[in-house]
């Protein structure tokens, strides 16, 4: 009966496909000519692709009002992003907001569904006002108390702080609105850089590092007309020998911080301590470039590094003298990008490479032995997103559980894959 209509040549080409189709292994299976990589959209919930003007080097997520834990289709998301546009002076922070970003998944059981994603066929739409940005934007920040203000490290060597209120209601309702300028520019830092981090537990505490390295740390204040201003101290925290690649706030410590460096090791810090660092780990064979702090496993840190490692630190071993991490992936074929963990989930971590891939991985997976290993691939690898070129970054969505963003230079991609 299920059959019913179908030609014995039908049948058999069916069959045909079910054989054919199969999963690629990235960095193991090769294309053979002719052959091309084909969207899975059983794999998805959700999978929307949008390009800006310009490729992003880095965006945040702007937390919204629209509610917490959100599950119900379609989505509304909204991004901050810097640009990297060909002529220095074309460059901007870009305000998005994605509406209409529906389920892409379609399965047996989609009539008995509800039918809350009336319209499952349109397309996203994309509302987006840019602010004029000197130099492209090498990494930008939200305030995480306060994602209408935002920090931007430009590449002529400064750091800015805007307040993107006015643009971010313009997504909302548009009109006419008074060209934005920063609210405070550093401008101490010798050359430009990549790390920046505003404090979780201290609303508008900031650092910077530099490919100097080069780290400051800026202490927010109330000037006397109520204006936001901050001090940067002269002294920056001298330690790393060579770039400073990315620095991470302790989720729990106010005054301790995390760095990683093309010195190939991370740094424990307090901020109460400018003259040597804590503790240093030489935590890769190659450039440290990325690193993420459990927000809620507090003692767990992630590194990525050049060499396409990506390891993961128990801080509670972590000392000067050679440690071991507590697990060690080898599946980028290239250097690591971005790497974030879920914001609630311990145990799981996404990480994006210079090999257009982004990876998925869940530490309380183990091999089971009546389980069949699918060969080359670790057991604590959950998923792989492909399809983009040369990925720069990838974020969880703190609002709608299981969402990722990531920007490349091909656009964004705002995903939900069947199993986060």
């Amino acid at each position: 009966e299920a059959n019913l209509g179908m030609d014995d040549d039908e049948m058999e080409g069916e069959e045909r496909k079910e054989e054919e189709k199969k999963v690629f292994r990235p960095g193991i299976d090769k294309l053979e000519e002719g052959q091309e990589l084909v969207y899975d959209s059983s794999a998805y919930y959700m999978y929307h692709a949008l390009r800006p003007s310009w490729p992003c080097l880095s965006f945040d997520i702007f937390r919204d009002s629209l509610g917490e834990n959100r599950t119900q289709f379609p989505h509304t998301v909204y991004l901050v992003a810097g640009t990297q546009a060909e002529d220095r002076k074309r460059n901007s922070i870009i305000c998005m907001k994605m509406t209409d970003l529906h389920k892409t998944r379609y399965d047996e059981d989609s009539e008995n569904e509800s039918e809350s994603d009336e319209g499952v066929d349109d397309d996203p739409i994309l509302v987006v006002k840019e602010i004029p940005h000197h130099g492209s934007v090498n990494r930008l920040r939200c305030v995480p108390q306060s994602s209408q203000i935002v920090a931007t490290w430009s590449e002529t060597g400064k750091v800015h702080i805007w307040n993107i209120q006015n643009e971010m209601s313009y997504l909302d309702t548009p009109r006419s609105i008074e060209k934005n300028q920063p609210i405070f520019t550093f401008s101490g830092h010798t050359t430009e850089g990549f790390a920046l981090d505003w404090s979780p537990s201290m609303e508008g505490r900031l650092l910077s590092g530099d490919c100097n390295r080069n780290i400051h740390l800026w202490e927010p204040f109330q000037s006397t007309n109520n204006r936001p201003e901050w001090t940067v101290a002269n002294q920056s925290f001298i330690g790393h020998k060579n770039s400073v690649e990315d620095i991470q706030w302790s989720p729990i410590e106010g005054n301790v911080f995390a760095s990683c460096s093309v010195d190939k090791t991370i740094k424990i810090w307090d901020t109460r301590k400018k003259e040597s660092f804590a503790l240093s780990v030489v935590a890769h064979d190659s450039d440290v470039n990325v690193i993420s702090w459990n927000r809620a496993t507090n003692f767990l840190l992630a590194s990525g590094s050049d060499d396409g490692s990506l390891r993961i630190w128990d801080l509670r071993n972590f000392s000067s003298k050679n440690v071991d991490p507590a697990a060690d992936f080898k599946w980028h074929t290239k250097s690591i990008t971005s790497v974030q963990w879920h914001p609630t989930d311990g145990s799981m971590l996404a990480a994006s490479g210079a090999d257009d891939q982004i990876s998925i991985w869940d530490l309380s997976l183990e091999r089971e032995d009546d389980v069949p290993d699918v060969e080359g691939v670790p057991p604590q690898l959950l998923f792989v997103h492909q399809g983009q070129t040369d990925i720069k970054e990838v974020q969880w969505h703190k609002q709608i559980p299981g969402a990722l963003v990531s920007t490349a230079a091909t656009g964004f991609n705002v995903f939900k894959p069947e199993n986060t």
